[in-house]
Formats: C-alpha cells, sequence, structure tokens
C-alpha cells in the first residue's frame, strides 16, 4: 500500500495564506494545496514556492487551484479567505461579507475534507469560528480559531526586547480574543523560567500589554495599505504544526467552550493542549478577578458579534 503523505490545504492566497504555505512547505509538514477563487493568483504563488525548494530544500509539493476537489483527503485546512475592512464599511457589512466567503469555504472542506482539522483565521475570528462550525457540523475539536498564539507572540516578543534576552527564553500567553478583548496573563510569564513581575517593573509590564493589545494596529498603521501577515500565518501554521505531528503542544486558541470557565457555545481564546485529534482538551486556570473580569469581557464582545451575525442573511 502506497504511503499517505501529509497534506495541508490553504483557502485564501492572499498574504497570509500565500506566507502560510511557505512555512508550512518549508518546515516539510506535508504536501500543500493552496486554493482560491483567483486561479491564476493561487497557481502562481504555488509554483513559484515551488521552484524555491531546490534553493531552500524542502521536500513538498506545492499547487495552486480553485477547485475544492484538489483539496481532498487534506489532514489539516488552514482558512485565510475574507476581506479586511474598509472605509465607509460597518462592522454588519464586513460580518456579512465574511461570513458568506467563509459559509462558501467550509461547505467545500465539509464536501471534500470531511475529516480534517481546520483552523479559522478570517475576521472577525470569533465570530467566523461560529460560522464555520454551523456549517461544517464537526466536533468542537475540529474548529479551531487562530488569534492566542499571535497575541502571545506579540507580547514575548516586546517581552524579549524589553528584557535584552533571546526569544527562546521568553513564554507567556494571552487569553480571549484580538486587540481590546485579549486577556493578557503577565503573572503567568517568565523570563527564563524567572517570573516577569520579578524581571521588569509593573509600569513596564503594562506598557508592553498594552503595546500587545494594538499591536496589529501599529502594523497597519505603518504599512498604510495592508495588515500583518507573517506572525499570523507563523501561528496557524504552528498550530497545524502541533496537529500534524501530535505534539500535545499547549497553545492559546480560540475554541467553543462547553462549560469551561463557566461558558458554553461561545467560541473563546483559552489554553488548550493540540495533538494529532486536534484540541485534545482545554487547560483551565484558577483566574484573579481582574483575570475573569477581562475573560467576561471577552465573552461579551463575542456575544454581540454572534447576536448581529444571527440577524444578518448569508
Amino acid at each position: 500500500m502506497a504511503h499517505k503523505r501529509k497534506k495541508i490545504a490553504v483557502i485564501g492566497a492572499g498574504f497570509v495564506g500565500s506566507t502560510a504555505a511557505h512555512w508550512a512547505a518549508q518546515k516539510e509538514l506535508g504536501d500543500v494545496v493552496l486554493l482560491d477563487i483567483n486561479e491564476g493568483a493561487a497557481k502562481g504563488k504555488a509554483l513559484d514556492l515551488f521552484e524555491a525548494s531546490p534553493v531552500e530544500l524542502f521536500d513538498a509539493r506545492v499547487i495552486g487551484t480553485s477547485d475544492y476537489k484538489d483539496i481532498a483527503d487534506s489532514d489539516v485546512v488552514i482558512v485565510t479567505a475574507g476581506l479586511p475592512r474598509k472605509p465607509g464599511m460597518s462592522r454588519d457589512d464586513l460580518l456579512a461579507t465574511n461570513a458568506k466567503i467563509v459559509k462558501a469555504c467550509c461547505e467545500g472542506i465539509k464536501t471534500y475534507a470531511p475529516n480534517s482539522v481546520v483552523i479559522i483565521v478570517s475576521n472577525p475570528l470569533d465570530a467566523m469560528c461560529t460560522v464555520a462550525k454551523q456549517v461544517l457540523g464537526f466536533p468542537r475539536e475540529r474548529v479551531i480559531g487562530m488569534a492566542g498564539v499571535l497575541d502571545s507572540a506579540r507580547f514575548r516578543s516586546f517581552v524579549a526586547e524589553a528584557c535584552n534576552v533571546s526569544v527562546k527564553d521568553v513564554f507567556g500567553f494571552t487569553l480571549g480574543g484580538h486587540g481590546d478583548t485579549m486577556v493578557p496573563m503577565p503573572r503567568h510569564c517568565s523570563v527564563g523560567g524567572v517570573p516577569l513581575t520579578e524581571m521588569l517593573p509593573k509600569e513596564k509590564i503594562d506598557a508592553l500589554v498594552n503595546r500587545a493589545v494594538n499591536g496589529g494596529a501599529e502594523i497597519v498603521k505603518l504599512l498604510q495599505t495592508g495588515s500583518a501577515y507573517y506572525a499570523p500565518s507563523a501561528s496557524a501554521v504552528q498550530m497545524a504544526e502541533a496537529i500534524l505531528k501530535d505534539q500535545n503542544r499547549i497553545l492559546p486558541c480560540a475554541v467553543e467552550l462547553s462549560g469551561e470557565y463557566g461558558m458554553k457555545g461561545l467560541f473563546i481564546g483559552v489554553l488548550c493542549k493540540l495533538n494529532g485529534k486536534g484540541v485534545d482538551s482545554v487547560v483551565e486556570l484558577k483566574l484573579n478577578d481582574t483575570e475573569r473580569a477581562g475573560l467576561e469581557k471577552s465573552a461579551g464582545a463575542v456575544r454581540e458579534l454572534v447576536d448581529a451575525l444571527a440577524k444578518l442573511q448569508y
């Protein structure tokens, strides 16, 4: 019997999607399929990436397509498709537009990759995870949102810079959603095993937390005509790697809660164990009053999005 290679599908060949394909191929996580409604863009970027393989010496087949048949039997599917919010566009407009896009993506996934683990990157994240879960009908362990890995990476990079240490020696994570609804967890952050609170004064930590909260906006302001894509795509691929290699990694992900933290039926960013099943389990922490209030605020923001989504036709 022929050996089955691992297969990763990336839906959306924009900056985030094409860069995710790049990371996945370079890490040799498996063969990569880059899918986009713009077939030329998907095929051109995939071919360009494949032609880099003899230089960077990675063994991965990379193809581009607009046909969902080509994602058949994918082990992991990363969904990056969606539009950014444009001037004059309301939140509901963005919700409705991207809900239609994510719904179409998930219909294709359900048909051709029904056993895959799906990682959602499209925004607004928690609402798009809800759409995906409804359309796919997959169990919660196989529909996961990427937010916490990115926010945590930003926080850790800022801590490393402030402490003048290697990023490899900084451990930390965030809970909750992106941006304003992010729940920083500095008391669980350490530098070389030393608590962050012993390395930096509170006002400096608060400033780093605030910068992490506004990390995406900082990049948008600098770029002027786009948003971040290196760190978001790397974060999604780190999750995919944990699943494909059955690593049992503990990573912050958006997952549908089923009673954890007293919440049910909402996609909230929490610590999860990721392995070959997808989300193996949620690691539930004992929160202090500030952290609990932050997580409840985040849940409230998700409820608002989900309620708005329920009123829309998509």
